[in-house]
């Protein structure tokens, strides 16, 4: 982070560390995920270990993933082709932000498995048409954000000079001032069982943090959902994504695999996300500065030291592979 906080414009390295509100919810991801004590096994054998895992039936390298996050190409011009090919490499997932700075077909042609996080605008027609595109490009599910029926008030707004392709390159040529352009306040169950039946794929969605909400998605027919309070970037001073987590899992059982992204920073804290019943974890603002500070191999680099770090975890815990994890490594 110091790195790029070097390297990047004020107003760039701003718009990407806000959180919104008083930002309590952004100041207190990391230590959320501190305050889970781990109960690790002993007299196991962990001579062979391995954090490969599977997401919607797709093979990863380890259950860390690509979280969305917007305008890649602010932080450096490998901009999204570049944590593509990076995640790539690595064995990742990415899941390609509908803000992105990219068309996403560019993107698609470099990247490995993806999937495609979309917002419901009130022209739904736009969103119809990037889960469209996504489709044809190959992408393996649709990530719907959920927590955003309005864009939340941060200390930093947009940065002064913005890519050449715009913060939503499916809006160009378009009056990005045109209010049916905005996140819609009427999204709801409907949207996800017309994005699904549409588009023919899984469908996950993207915010939750209660019981409720979560089988409301899976009713909906989500196939999976993501406890996340959105980078500190919405309703600010919600439950820790760490907290949220195991009532999340309880609530959906195995009718819908559970992910998790925010203050996600080291494998313990991977570690205690699948303990607390997550299948795999999403990673945002790290990819971010690590783009800034060397570009695709920045971010390649990034995600083969969580890979390393997750894979050490699991062998000091006494757990020679992610389904071996289980919630009596930690006390909640």
């Amino acid at each position: 982070m110091r790195r790029a906080e070097e390297v990047l414009p004020p107003d760039v390295f701003a718009y990407f560390a806000a959180g919104a509100g008083a930002e309590r919810t952004l100041a207190r991801q990391e230590q959320a995920w501190d305050d889970v004590l781990l109960r690790p096994r002993v007299l196991q054998d962990v001579s062979t270990t391995s954090p490969a895992t599977q997401v919607l039936g797709q093979p990863v390298a380890s259950p860390v993933l690509v979280a969305p996050t917007a305008a890649h190409r602010l932080a450096h011009p490998d901009g999204e082709v570049g944590v593509a090919r990076a995640a790539k490499t690595a064995g990742s997932l990415l899941v390609l932000s509908m803000r992105a700075s990219t068309r996403l077909e560019e993107v698609a042609a470099e990247a490995g498995p993806f999937w495609q996080q979309l917002y419901v605008l009130q022209d739904r027609g736009v969103t119809d048409e990037i889960a469209r595109r996504a489709v044809d490009a190959g992408a393996k599910a649709l990530v719907v954000t959920v927590d955003t029926p309005r864009v939340a008030r941060k200390r930093a707004g947009f940065p002064a000079a913005l890519p050449r392709t715009g913060i939503v390159e499916a809006l160009d040529h378009r009056d990005v001032a045109d209010p049916r352009l905005m996140q819609a306040a009427d999204v709801g169950p409907r949207d996800l069982e017309r994005l699904a039946r549409a588009a023919g794929l899984p469908v996950v969605a993207k915010g939750v943090l209660t019981a409720e909400a979560a089988r409301d998605c899976v009713a909906a027919g989500a196939s999976a959902v993501i406890v996340s309070t959105h980078g500190g970037r919405q309703l600010d001073g919600v439950v820790p994504a760490p907290l949220a987590l195991p009532e999340v899992a309880d609530a959906v059982g195995a009718d819908a695999e559970v992910y998790v992204d925010g203050g996600v920073r080291t494998g313990s804290h991977v570690l205690k996300a699948l303990a607390l019943g997550a299948r795999a974890v999403l990673v945002g603002r790290p990819v971010i500065w690590a783009l800034a500070a060397d570009g695709s191999d920045g971010v390649r680099r990034l995600l083969d030291d969580l890979t390393s770090d997750v894979e050490e975890s699991l062998a000091l815990a006494g757990c020679p592979s992610c389904s071996d994890v289980g919630p009596d490594l930690v006390r909640r």
